[in-house]
């Protein structure tokens, strides 16, 4: 899949005329897929290039930060990086990333029309969503677009909701169940488990201090990822899943959030502690790695521990847990 960040590429141009969708698709959730999957057909049954036209920042992040309320943008689901990651596993052709600024907000659907659509995409067919709106104070809608296509000679189709269960599927509902700390529920809406990818950063290296871990080791070593969101969609600790160190999955237990128990209005970050390290990588060989963190099932929330003490003991129940947890999946 090729990534464009924003339309002056060449490489755009000369990539030929587009089957395209528009949208945040935070999450990349089933009906996102089911979308992505009609696209996709369209676009190979027509000869035109798949292309998924995103944003960001998200356009609620935008808003929320122009109206001085940063607190209502929406938790995030995905990073760029894990949503692009899905939209390529989807089959996508292109993904073309769209900065949303005060430029881009105030721009009107017929600009919309005219400068993106026709001469920024070469657009020949259209796929929307049913509440899809755009362009400033979202005056655009389907019947415009619709239109629109009439008169430069593109198709435009809609597709409706798509639900699991009598359960409307949007990022919305991800969102409340991620919060929630439903896992089961979010893997049912995604067709997938909850994950997030990037690379392994060092951290302080605090847990290797903590004592003897319960495998007589020396610590509770941990694989630190940042969550580039001030506000992602799940936090707490969570039985977890690693892939990307060793030829098989390996289980773990996660901590993604800010940090109480040792940091107050830190980083948002994803620390792993892994079960079991593999015996071919060695203890520092995981750093720079690009790995993804599957959470599989939420145990609590952050908690803020008074002491390093306690905090090791906290650890290690934690652990205990997701040992328990496992073992009890495989019977």
């Amino acid at each position: 899949m090729q990534v464009f960040r924003g339309l002056a590429s060449p490489a755009l141009v000369a990539g030929g005329a587009s089957a395209v969708t528009v949208g945040n698709f935070d999450g990349v959730h089933r009906g996102h897929q089911a979308m992505l999957a009609l696209l996709t057909n369209e676009a190979r049954h027509r000869g035109l290039a798949s292309t998924v036209l995103t944003f960001e920042p998200h356009p609620r992040d935008f808003f929320a930060a122009r109206a001085g309320t940063p607190e209502h943008a929406p938790c995030r689901i995905a990073t760029l990086r894990d949503k692009l990651g899905e939209l390529e596993r989807c089959g996508v052709d292109r993904a073309v990333v769209l900065r949303f600024d005060e430029r881009f907000a105030s721009q009107s659907p017929e600009a919309f029309i005219r400068d993106v659509l026709l001469a920024g995409l070469r657009t020949r067919y259209v796929l929307v969503g049913d509440d899809f709106r755009f362009g400033a104070r979202r005056a655009g809608d389907y019947a415009m677009l619709d239109a629109a296509g009439e008169v430069h000679g593109f198709d435009v189709a809609r597709m409706n909701s798509y639900e699991v269960h009598g359960l409307r599927v949007s990022s919305s509902a991800v969102r409340d169940a991620l919060a929630a700390g439903d896992m089961a529920l979010a893997a049912s809406l995604l067709g997938r488990p909850y994950a997030i990818s990037g690379h392994v950063l060092h951290g302080r290296k605090l847990g290797r201090t903590l004592g003897c871990g319960p495998a007589g080791d020396d610590g509770f070593r941990t694989l630190n990822l940042r969550f580039p969101h001030r506000k992602p969609a799940a936090q707490g600790i969570f039985v977890a899943r690693v892939h990307g160190l060793a030829d098989h999955a390996l289980e773990g237990v996660a901590s993604l959030g800010v940090r109480p128990a040792v940091e107050h209005g830190g980083r948002m970050l994803l620390e792993v502690h892994c079960l079991a390290w593999p015996d071919t990588l060695p203890m520092e060989g995981g750093y720079g790695r690009c790995v993804k963190v599957e959470l599989l099932h939420k145990l609590h929330d952050e908690r803020h521990y008074p002491t390093l003490d306690f905090l090791r003991d906290g650890i290690a129940q934690d652990v205990r847990d997701a040992r328990a947890w496992f073992a009890e999946g495989a019977r």
